[in-house]
């Protein structure tokens, strides 16, 4: 069983490195995020390179991460996705016209602190404004390729304490678009970093099959 984690805007893998060594054989991916010239089709071909040669993978895939995600199972058909606090997409859907489409609740006086790193312990937090990086507009305007969800397991996981997409809207989300119920995680946006146990014995009990 290979993991193959996929992180969100920005698309530094460094989001995965405290889950990493938790699960066997994981590998997680760096996407070019900031570069105008790249979106969804060369971040799933990344994806599809990562995973070639593998018998087995579970795509897990982390906020914006999902819409790679869904680009990527087109073609490789993995086991099993486990989406994390994520946009779910839609058939055709932008990530640009995701939030509208969702009714997201968009949080007043937004700050990367204050919305992301509240619960990441502080010497964490503090590396990762080495990892931040802005998303070029190109990811956000593709739509995700794909004609209807695919018929593979899905597990959709969501911090209780995420203050970007409150517990309650990724349920809700969940619901509407995929008939799933969410499996309620601690932490918050960001619970790679702030509570990588608990999301690494989450993924691995959902490739085993417990949870769907």
């Amino acid at each position: 069983m290979t993991y193959v984690l996929i992180p969100g805007a920005g698309g530094d893998g460094w989001y995965w490195h405290r889950v990493v060594p938790l699960l066997q054989d994981a590998v997680a991916i760096d996407l070019p995020g900031p570069d105008p010239a790249a979106g969804l089709p060369e971040y799933a071909e990344l994806v599809l390179a990562a995973a070639a040669d593998r018998e087995r993978v579970v795509l897990v895939a982390q906020s914006m991460g999902a819409f790679t995600a869904l680009q990527a199972c087109e073609r490789l058909a993995p086991e099993r996705l486990v989406l994390l606090n994520a946009m779910i997409p839609a058939p055709g859907e932008t990530a640009g016209a995701w939030w509208e489409n969702t009714g997201w609740p968009r949080p007043e006086g937004f700050s990367v602190e204050t919305h992301f790193l509240h619960d990441v312990p502080p010497e964490i937090a503090a590396a990762s404004a080495d990892h931040a990086h802005d998303e070029a507009d190109m990811a956000f305007e593709q739509p995700c390729d794909f004609e209807r969800w695919p018929d593979i397991p899905t597990t959709v996981t969501a911090g209780r304490d995420d203050r970007f997409f409150p517990i309650e809207f990724q349920r809700r989300v969940a619901r509407e678009r995929l008939g799933l119920e969410v499996v309620e995680l601690p932490g918050g946006h960001l619970n790679a970093l702030s509570e990588p146990e608990a999301v690494a014995s989450a993924v691995a009990e959902a490739s085993a099959g417990r949870r769907r």
